[in-house]
């Protein structure tokens, strides 16, 4: 849920915060000046089914315990920015071909107004196609992608979230995702995973991984495994322990559905102080039973 300043009301005379409403507007709504409102994506899920049809009033917002107001409720299909992320290390040398194939199947299923991006990461971090919605440039870039080096996982995620919050900056109402397959640890990163994490729950996008067999139940965890979990977990996203590339071809249909049957939704929090502490934020739906929701766990407050 991270925080985003609004712009100034045009209209003359309004001195008082925009009145909560439903909006279908494909840009921010505007508010008083110096009014920051939080904003989240919530994903509803009761067993493998994304629910849809939900209104506003069936939900709750929870900042630090406190009921919180909502502001702004978008129920629709909105537009995706998305930022596909492809482990190019050496040790993808036999799976890349596989992994290159379902990306390609995934890259078909955007729409004309949805952009994507095409990265390669190894030791460094090589975009290969920047925002577009043309599929034969994204399905070109996805087939230049070559194995070889060593793994800069926390490099490669720090840059594609600072790039992707770049491109929030417009104010146009989107869904924004990263989309990240690796099989391997960190091994040639300046970034530190605590960066990255500090990083992610700056930004208001979701982190979906695939890690290709970096945990097994049973096993401990795997540092790579649980930074991908932690960031999953902390912005709203999932993340799968797949076997094989061969389970690609689902796992991006499911974050697809996913992305595109989510509630945007926003409030004004009643806690005015500027102290740039952490506050936790919990949604519900109160009365339903056997429903999952999955969203931003928190922000951290502006400063003075």
């Amino acid at each position: 849920m991270t925080r985003f300043f609004l712009c100034v009301l045009l209209i003359a005379g309004i001195a008082r915060h925009a009145a909560p409403q439903e909006t279908t507007s494909r840009r921010l709504p505007r508010f008083e000046a110096g009014v920051d409102v939080t904003q989240l994506n919530v994903s509803v899920m009761r067993g493998r089914r994304f629910i849809t049809g939900l209104s506003r009033d069936d939900f709750a917002i929870f900042e630090d315990g406190a009921r919180q107001q909502i502001s702004l409720f978008i129920p629709e299909e909105l537009p995706i920015s998305l930022v596909l992320m492809l482990d190019a290390s050496s040790s993808m040398k036999e799976k890349l071909a596989s992994a290159r194939a379902a990306a390609k199947r995934f890259v078909k299923t955007l729409r004309e107004e949805d952009l994507a991006e095409v990265v390669q990461f190894n030791e460094r971090a090589t975009t290969l196609q920047g925002y577009t919605s043309e599929q034969a440039a994204l399905e070109g870039a996805i087939d230049k992608t070559e194995a070889s080096g060593a793994t800069a996982l926390h490099d490669a995620l720090y840059v594609a979230l600072k790039d992707l919050a770049r491109q929030k900056k417009s104010g146009e109402l989107r869904r924004w995702a990263i989309m990240i397959i690796s099989d391997g640890e960190d091994t040639n990163s300046l970034i530190t995973e605590e960066q990255v994490i500090a990083l992610a729950r700056q930004t208001e996008i979701h982190v979906y991984a695939v890690s290709l067999g970096l945990h097994r139940p049973g096993e401990p965890s795997k540092q790579s495994a649980y930074l991908l979990s932690t960031l999953a977990e902390d912005t709203g996203g999932r993340i799968y322990f797949a076997n094989s590339v061969s389970e690609l071809d689902h796992l991006y249909e499911i974050f697809a559905e996913e992305l595109r049957t989510q509630y945007s939704m926003g409030y004004i929090s009643n806690n005015s102080r500027r102290d740039g502490e952490w506050r936790s934020v919990v949604v519900r739906l109160p009365g339903r039973d056997a429903v999952e929701l999955r969203h931003r766990i928190g922000y951290y407050a502006p400063a003075r």
